[in-house]
């Protein structure tokens, strides 16, 4: 039951951008604080508190639409808002002037740093972190990080649920958050030994649960996606190097390498890796494979280092580029045998293939002639299936949701792997079930959702026929589903709906797209 709650409640989420689930969060946290710095539970006054905001949202904003107006790029608050959000948290709020201008300097750093500390159109560093260290080292002000407070501990922490459940970030921030907890808790013992007294341990691991920034350090900030490496593997072990420096800040001169520089070098870390993924792609072919999916084939300049499963992000530079960007993640269908070729697909309108009606990142790649370059800035995801090719699974797929499991299905075959699966299909007709040639080589059972039954369907292919695909349904036509571990790729609501079903299953995996 507590499972399927939680999947339910990631379905529901996962229909709110990354965006805008981050901003409402943060916005709510600061309404919070401004209530509780009426009866002085916090550190700043109210007026500071919202001087500082109003400046922090000037400062990130303005710079933000600058440099978007001179590299012609849509304008995008939702981002600038966040910085400022989180500037609020760990700078300390003020009304003096010259601490406001150095605010005003920690907002203009962190906005402009999006675009100077940046890699093929992806921010390094987390901005936010640059900010306060410049005005740290500045000596302009310096970090308080006063949403370290015990009032606040429970809204960051029911606020940073929602979020890390979106992102699925959850077990990697518990990591970091239990690391840098042990780590402080280490360290005040033995710096108290060395100077000649004692605290209660107790004390000391209250503080640090209750009374600590870890909990906003590790919900807003570590688990930006942009700044994450590509595997979970990778991200936990840069969680772990950020705890460690977290709770045990090195001295560096007259201030201390804290909480946001911490940070700072386990983005760098992670930016390892994450370059290490990006390569050119040439296109070699694009082609409506149904009425609605079109499928492009790259021949990448060196073999794409991927795993069955994972997605990449696509870089398509255009002129007068929409809100979203110029940048998609696109899973992959191609398998890693495939290589040099890559290939992905994406839902257009129907009647729509030249891209009218479309976005401006989707018109782009219509008007694409073979030999135009693109750039993936990386390759990220676990949606992987289980090592053993005898633990049974459940492969749910809903429209383009298919894509993962071709690339899967495809490096089974090509290494001679027979895996005990099935299949459900869901389209909205039985003319889009795309790649049908493919899965039929795989020779898994298909189980098939369509409104109008599908013609010649092959020998291991069911339809549907009666069923709705819900909670009670999905029981219905996978009778062994406890058997069975679950990976469901397609939109929040299908996978809030089946999710007491899916409670069922030895495990759940989804394909989520953190989406910032």
């Amino acid at each position: 039951m507590v499972v399927g709650g939680w999947t339910r409640i990631r379905g529901y989420l996962g229909r709110l951008s990354m965006y805008r689930l981050v901003l409402m969060a943060l916005g709510v946290l600061t309404v919070v604080a401004l209530v509780l710095s009426f009866f002085e539970l916090v550190v700043p006054a109210p007026l500071e508190l919202l001087v500082t905001v109003a400046v922090l949202a000037a400062a990130t904003v303005g710079v933000n639409a600058l440099a978007q107006r001179i590299l012609k790029l849509p304008i995008r608050h939702e981002s600038s808002l966040i910085t400022a959000a989180i500037l609020v948290f760990i700078l300390r709020p003020s009304l003096d002037p010259l601490q406001l201008l150095g605010i005003a300097l920690a907002g203009a750093v962190a906005a402009a740093s999006k675009y100077l500390i940046a890699w093929r159109g992806r921010h390094i560093l987390n901005p936010a972190a640059v900010g306060a260290t410049v005005l740290t080292i500045s000596g302009l002000g310096a970090s308080a990080w006063w949403v370290g407070s015990p009032v606040l501990a429970a809204p960051v922490l029911v606020l940073g649920l929602f979020v890390l459940v979106r992102t699925e970030r959850l077990r990697i921030v518990a990591t970091f958050f239990v690391i840098a907890v042990g780590v402080y808790v280490l360290r005040v013992a033995v710096q108290s030994q060395a100077a000649g007294f004692e605290l209660d341990p107790g004390q000391t691991l209250s503080f640090a649960l209750g009374s600590s920034p870890f909990l906003f350090l590790g919900a807003f900030m570590l688990s930006e996606p942009l700044t994450l490496p590509p595997r979970r593997w990778q991200q936990m072990t840069v969680a772990a190097v950020v705890g460690v420096l977290a709770g045990w800040p090195i001295p560096l001169g007259y201030f201390t390498l804290g909480q946001e520089r911490a940070l700072l070098i386990g983005n760098l870390l992670a930016f390892v890796w994450v370059a290490h993924h990006a390569v050119r792609l040439r296109l070699a072919d694009a082609r409506m494979i149904t009425p609605s999916v079109r499928q492009l084939t790259f021949e990448a300049r060196r073999p794409v280092r991927f795993v069955a499963g994972q997605y990449l992000e696509l870089d398509v530079p255009h002129t007068r580029a929409d809100a979203r960007g110029t940048r998609r993640e696109f899973s992959i269908v191609s398998a890693p045998s495939d290589a040099p070729t890559v290939r992905v697909a994406y839902r257009v309108k129907p009647g729509k293939g030249s891209g009218s009606g479309e976005s401006t990142f989707k018109r782009a790649l219509a008007v694409a002639s073979p030999g135009a370059e693109y750039s993936a800035t990386g390759v990220w995801g676990d949606f992987l299936m289980p090592s053993n090719p005898n633990a049974p699974v459940l492969l749910v797929a809903a429209g383009i949701g298919i894509t993962p499991f071709i690339s899967q299905v495809r490096e089974d075959r090509a290494r001679g792997v027979e895996r005990n699966a099935v299949l459900i299909y869901v389209a909205s007709e039985a003319s889009e079930l795309a790649f049908r040639d493919e899965l039929e080589a795989s020779g898994i059972e298909v189980i098939v959702f369509t409104r109008d039954q599908p013609r010649d369907l092959p020998r291991n292919w069911v339809w549907a026929r009666g069923v709705r695909l819900d909670a009670e349904g999905l029981p219905r036509v996978v009778p062994d589903l406890s058997s069975r571990h679950a990976y469901v790729s397609g939109p929040p609501q299908l996978i809030a709906e089946l999710a007491p079903a899916l409670a069922e299953a030895r495990s759940l995996t989804t394909d989520a797209f953190a989406g910032y």
